[in-house]
């Protein structure tokens, strides 16, 4: 079942570009669209039959590579199972939002279903090498979606996420092949290590290798300062494509921390837990400061991402502190950094194929050309409202969840750091107010939109059947958490017991 789910996207992609480019456009759509849809149902399904607590599930573990000990290694637990759905639900809407693409809808179909088994592989992945293929792959997709389908001066910012997450891959496999080499008998399983600890008692040995690791997961989630690809790459990317980087890819690095580092490398954890909250502050920071002076949507939108991942990283150092009477704190670090990625992936996703519709539209991101759109496009102004006080952590939406766990179990290890962070959430509500008021109140103000039939026509019917359900989500998984803690709390409790050794 999760081989099906891993392997049918690419399949799908592999059909759509044997048929002729002749076919029609809706064939091509329909076909992603289709795809996206079954894999969300056996998402479903593998979900359905899930025991909360039982461990990983559903493995799948084959000889691949023998002579070197790597495997064709997949499997679901706590950790990973939320972020497949997640995954599904986005690539899902995405396909929805797209049906109206006209350029080389065929090969923009295929590299959204590659794009999306590269990051399903990744999240079921259970050896260290097919972890890299699909972490590899994945930037392989990207690179061609924002330097094919971006807007003008796009190339230039597929290059730069190429360039730094590829070299950033390269300092992962590093460390990969260093836990390779410490391990007796020498494998890439990531059990096999976990069972193992092959670094403990050798502190410079895993000091090494985990700065490795950290650096190759913190250029993808990213953190400072290796951030600086992510604004240009998300500004540049096609609406779908920037959902996607921002809702699945980021998540691939704190996925990381939590599936690699932290229960592969515990002694080096520890040791140094205090650099990644560090790290995880300044994000938290430095993202709404910047995002704050920003004066286009989309890139604001972007360095919030940046605010927002610090934080799970901060939760994730936080949960290395020591001592039984901070036991439950990190527990509830660990349970909040992971419903913080489904948060915020969906969330994120929507706020940017609203900024998407927004673009169509006008043709430009800069909300001073903007005012009053709420009187022209209710719909489009209540979903963006709901999408930015879900993203700002209130009452009733996912984010209130999230951030209230990361919060409340980092407060006790790290009180400082978390006091200061409390600073970002106040940022990040003034600066997402602000672009609330400038864009959708006061007198209608609109910049010249050649050749368009209204001068802001509200959301389509496509775009709200894209958007409308993530939002939905979101107040589901705000108002009723419970279904989705009771899949985390096990795994963030072996995390745990692995990070304590």
């Amino acid at each position: 079942m999760l081989t099906a789910i891993v392997l049918l996207p690419a399949a799908a992609a592999a059909v759509l570009l044997c048929l002729p480019r002749s076919t029609p456009r809706i064939a091509f759509l329909a076909g992603w669209a289709g795809s996206s849809t079954t894999v969300l149902a056996l998402t479903l399904l593998v979900w359905a039959g899930y025991r909360s607590g039982g461990g990983i599930q559903y493995e799948t573990n084959v000889r691949w590579i023998p002579s070197v000990g790597i495997g064709y290694h997949i499997g679901v637990d706590g950790l990973s199972l939320p972020l497949l759905a997640m995954t599904a639900v986005l690539f899902l809407a995405c396909s929805v939002y797209a049906l109206r693409e006209t350029r080389r809808v065929r090969e923009f179909a295929a590299l959204f279903l590659f794009l999306e088994t590269t990051c399903l592989g990744l999240f079921a992945a259970l050896d260290l090498i097919l972890f890299f293929v699909f972490f590899d792959l994945s930037i392989v997709a990207m690179y061609f979606i924002i330097a094919g389908w971006g807007h003008p001066g796009a190339a230039r910012a597929a290059l730069k996420f190429f360039l730094y997450t590829f070299i950033g891959s390269l300092a992962l496999l590093l460390g990969f092949i260093g836990l390779y080499l410490a391990a007796e008998p020498h494998t890439f399983d990531m059990v096999e290590l976990s069972r193992q600890n092959p670094l403990a008692g050798r502190s410079l040995y895993g000091g090494l290798v985990l700065l490795a690791v950290g650096v190759g997961l913190a250029v993808k989630t990213p953190t400072v300062p290796f951030h600086t690809w992510l604004p240009p790459a998300h500004t540049e990317a096609p609406a779908e494509g920037s959902a996607i980087l921002a809702g699945v890819l980021l998540k691939m690095g704190t996925y990381g921390f939590l599936r690699i580092a932290m229960p592969l490398l515990p002694e080096a954890w520890r040791s140094y837990a205090l650099v990644f909250v560090i790290v995880g502050l300044v994000s938290v920071l430095y993202g709404a400061l910047v995002a704050l002076a920003q004066t286009e949507f989309k890139r604001m939108i972007a360095y919030t991402s940046v605010n927002h991942m610090g934080y799970i990283i901060l939760a994730i150092g936080a949960a290395a502190a020591v001592g039984a009477d901070t036991a439950d704190a990190r527990r509830l670090a660990v349970t909040g950094s992971t419903y913080q990625m489904v948060s915020h992936g969906l969330l994120t996703g929507a706020l940017f194929l609203l900024a998407g519709v927004l673009y169509e539209r006008g043709r430009t991101y800069d909300m001073a050309a903007y005012s009053g759109i709420a009187a022209r496009a209710p719909l489009f102004a209540a979903l963006t409202g709901v999408a930015v006080f879900g993203s700002l952590g209130l009452p009733g939406f996912s984010g209130f969840i999230a951030e209230f766990q990361i919060l409340a179990g980092s407060l006790g290890p790290r009180p400082v750091a978390t006091g200061l962070a409390v600073l970002g959430i106040l940022l990040t509500t003034a600066l997402l107010l602000r672009a609330l008021q400038r864009m959708f109140l006061g007198p209608l103000r609109l910049p010249d939109a050649p050749g368009a039939a209204r001068p802001f026509a509200d959301l389509r019917a496509h775009e709200a059947a894209a958007i409308g359900p993530l939002l939905a989500l979101a107040v589901v998984l705000g108002l009723t958490p419970r279904f989705l803690l009771d899949v985390i709390e096990p795994a963030s409790r072996r995390v745990l017991e692995l990070l304590a050794r």
